[in-house]
């Protein structure tokens, strides 16, 4: 290929199609319990997570509910991904070669979002959330009936394998999903960029901007319990039973039982077998649905 302004712009647009092709290609497996949000600034505060809010019959004047406000703060993170092409595989007409490469650079971008909510919720048991406590915690203070500040649990203890159940059916979900910048293509391959002319090479790559934060601990419950029919009945039961402040019925709905690989037979036998380890009937056949995924 003769190098100019023309064929390179040719060839960054074959490069920016293969990218976006494997890019639209990924359906990212989070997007169940993931609150997907755009971010105009450097970070965003989430002052109304931890507000709740109940009907009640109107009589006499509207009652104005006071709420605590809670300054949770996602500050966004700049993340890139790049690769460089050697001047000589384009003079040489090889440049074809490099194009899985660029539709890897699409894959990867379209997963990194994936990457961030499961490190994240991995982390849960050591990163606070909006209240102060780490995010699955045996001590989420609340107020009871009363007023008086009492603890709550989304932690039913153990130390193995972290398995998790979530409630999905909320408009706010377990963990925040923040963009400020989507995920875009660039080059740099132009004859007087410092990496063409002192390297021979031309760079390509994609960068965006974001990060994930936690949203309401309440639709979220972590074991590190053996998981069997016992454990999961335990954690669906404290779920459903969950209440806030002052003793206010949250009616949280389990929806999700999120596993690694190594946990996948034994989700699916507790969720889709027909019948238990008896021979009984198995009630908890379809109580949620089961995601196993790689990155946790």
């Amino acid at each position: 290929m003769i190098i100019n302004r023309a064929n390179l712009q040719l060839l960054f647009t074959g490069y920016k199609a293969a990218f976006q092709n494997a890019f639209a290609g990924i359906q990212p497996d989070y997007a169940p319990f993931v609150l997907d949000v755009p971010s105009t600034t450097g970070k965003e505060t989430y002052p109304w997570l931890g507000q709740t809010t109940g009907f009640r019959e109107w009589i006499g004047d509207r009652v104005i509910q006071n709420l605590a406000l809670h300054d949770y703060t996602i500050k966004n993170k700049t993340f890139e991904n790049t690769v460089g092409v050697p001047r000589e595989n384009i003079e040489d007409d090889s440049y074809g070669v490099f194009s899985p490469l660029m539709a890897q650079l699409g894959q990867d971008a379209a997963e990194h979002p994936g990457s961030l909510v499961y490190d994240l919720l991995s982390n849960g048991f050591t990163l606070p959330c909006y209240d102060g406590q780490n995010f699955f915690d045996t001590d989420h203070p609340v107020t009871n009936k009363a007023g008086a500040e009492v603890s709550k649990s989304n932690f039913q203890g153990g130390s193995g394998t972290p398995w998790f159940i979530l409630d999905t059916s909320r408009v706010i979900r377990p963990i925040i999903l923040q963009r400020r910048r989507n995920y875009q293509f660039v080059s740099m391959d132009q004859e007087r960029d410092e990496n063409v002319f002192m390297r021979k090479e031309y760079v390509y790559g994609a960068d965006g901007r974001l990060n994930a934060g936690f949203g309401l601990w309440q639709l979220a419950y972590a074991s590190r319990e053996t998981l069997d029919a016992t454990a999961f009945n335990d954690v669906f039961a404290s779920m459903q039973t969950m209440t806030g402040d002052r003793d206010r019925k949250l009616g949280i709905r389990p929806r999700l039982l999120v596993v690694p690989p190594t946990l996948r037979e034994q989700a699916l036998e507790i969720v889709q077998a027909e019948r238990g380890a008896n021979g009984s009937t198995n009630i908890n056949r379809n109580a949620v649905d089961v995601l196993v995924t790689p990155w946790l």
